[in-house]
């Protein structure tokens, strides 16, 4: 029984890491969502905190108001006490004496108590900004993380692109259409290369070199029948020209 506990508590705990992992890996990936989660939370954090501070507030104010009115009955009772005594009503002197002393110390242990929740009450005021100022930071920090999380991924990108590496449509679209071009010009230099070995091409490079042989041997005697000209006469000049003749 002792190894299978041990086992699954093993287990668990391997579970734990693996879920914990993955977790992690979930949150790095979207940093804006961990950012607004915890926004939220304290979010949620400062309006219970607003409530209990509102419930301070409540009681200080409440025990503010006791004060006057207590203070104000013993005010009310001071002035009374006087004329009781002048009139010689000794009974109801006593009575005011009684409401006096018992009056100064409700006064007394309502100041005690106001100063307490009055404490309270800017401790838990203060508490309530510094959350709120802890919000404000984090939403400044969350549009700081996006927006630099943003411009390292553009650069990722670029860096990519420049490297040959990245995998993004609009680059791989471009390499299909790059590569399509370079397979129309090596098809094309390959007919060419094919079109000047043909059976056809041969025999135009032969018509052609035939060409210019007789054209030269024209010109070769054509030449020849004018320097005989020159150095002999006419006679020359004619069996030059049937000579030109016969070689048409």
């Amino acid at each position: 029984m002792a190894s299978n506990a041990g086992f699954f508590g093993r287990l668990g705990n391997l579970w734990r890491g693996f879920l914990s992992l993955w977790i992690g890996s979930r949150e790095a990936e979207n940093p804006e969502a961990v950012y607004e989660a915890a926004i939220n939370d304290r979010v949620r954090q400062y309006q219970d905190l607003k409530k209990a501070v509102s419930n301070i507030i409540y009681l200080r104010n409440n025990l503010q108001k006791d004060l006057e009115v207590k203070s104000r009955e013993l005010r009310d009772v001071a002035a009374q006490l006087p004329v009781a005594v002048d009139s010689g009503d000794d009974e109801v002197a006593l009575v005011l004496i009684q409401k006096k002393d018992q009056l100064q110390g409700q006064i007394e242990q309502i100041k005690t108590d106001l100063e307490k929740v009055s404490g309270q009450a800017d401790d838990a005021k203060g508490a309530l900004l510094s959350f709120q100022a802890e919000i404000d930071k984090l939403k400044r920090e969350k549009d700081e993380m996006v927006a630099r999380k943003e411009t390292a991924q553009a650069r990722v990108k670029i860096q990519e692109s420049l490297s040959g590496l990245s995998t993004e449509a609009d680059i791989k679209a471009l390499e299909n259409v790059r590569e399509s071009v370079a397979k129309l010009e090596a098809e094309a230099d390959i007919n060419k290369e094919l079109g000047e070995t043909s059976l056809d091409a041969r025999l135009a490079r032969v018509r052609s070199k035939t060409a210019s042989a007789s054209a030269q041997a024209q010109l070769d005697a054509l030449k020849a029948a004018r320097n005989q000209d020159r150095e002999g006469g006419g006679g020359a000049a004619a069996a030059s020209q049937a000579t030109v003749k016969k070689t048409l």
